[in-house]
């Protein structure tokens, strides 16, 4: 345990913790402005999007009158979010770095850096792969079947999928954080392989709708960032080594 660790209070703690849930609250609420007041334009350019590549082209519709500003604060809480993932990883690596060790800490502005790339990269992967599940949706309904999806509903069909890869693509990162100090291995990760193969496609289950093609769209680049995880383990502990 480090020093600044063992001075800190669980008082301290949670201080600390209000704190940079405050930094963090303050950075949404700042990007969920303009996010809000360009709600229109995000939806046409994030929800809209995906349907003008799928075949049959679905139709959104709402059935409740309050549903469209219901929907602008989603976009602006979720929009807000997105933006403020720099500032959220860093309050978030700050909060973690007084249990880390003098020379650990310095992994704390590039773990911040990358979490926030490799989130927004997951977000991506998904947005441009989303169309292709749409598509196979909407193809295994069939041609008896018109698809009309409610707005709400859909929002939060998209939501979940981005924010999930958001989150597994983390993996890299959270693997080179505890390569440096000492916790993780690369050999390791080899020898649990069975064990992570079957974590990751329960993982896919939990994180995606109950379909095979959103899951195995999610399992597929678990698996990926598993592989380089290992990489990124074995080069984190020779670093540390050197």
């Amino acid at each position: 345990m480090s020093g600044d660790q063992s001075e800190m209070s669980f008082l301290d703690h949670l201080e600390e913790l209000r704190w940079r849930l405050i930094k963090s609250a303050v950075a949404v609420a700042v990007f969920a402005v303009p996010c809000g007041v360009y709600w229109q334009k995000i939806l046409d350019f994030v929800m809209i999007y995906p349907l003008r590549h799928t075949s049959p082209t679905p139709k959104l519709i709402y059935t409740n009158p309050s549903e469209s500003v219901i929907l602008s604060v989603k976009i602006a809480v979720a929009g807000g979010i997105i933006a403020a993932s720099p500032v959220i990883f860093f309050q978030l690596w700050r909060f973690i770095s007084p249990g880390l060790y003098r020379n650990e800490k310095r992994v704390i502005l590039p773990a911040a850096i990358f979490s926030t790339l490799f989130f927004l990269g997951g977000i991506s992967f998904s947005y441009y792969t989303f169309p292709f599940l749409l598509k196979f949706l909407t193809a295994y309904a069939g041609s008896h079947l018109d698809p009309m999806f409610k707005v709400g509903e859909y929002f939060g069909f998209l939501l979940k999928i981005s924010i999930s890869f958001g989150a597994v693509f983390e993996l890299p990162v959270i693997s080179f954080v505890l390569a440096r100090m000492g916790i993780l291995t690369a050999r390791f990760m080899l020898k649990q392989f069975r064990y992570a193969l079957v974590i990751i496609f329960i993982v896919a289950a939990i994180l995606t709708p109950p379909d095979v093609i959103s899951q195995m769209m999610l399992a597929g680049p678990l698996l990926v960032l598993y592989g380089i995880s290992v990489i990124v383990a074995a080069v984190a502990a020779r670093s540390k080594t050197e």
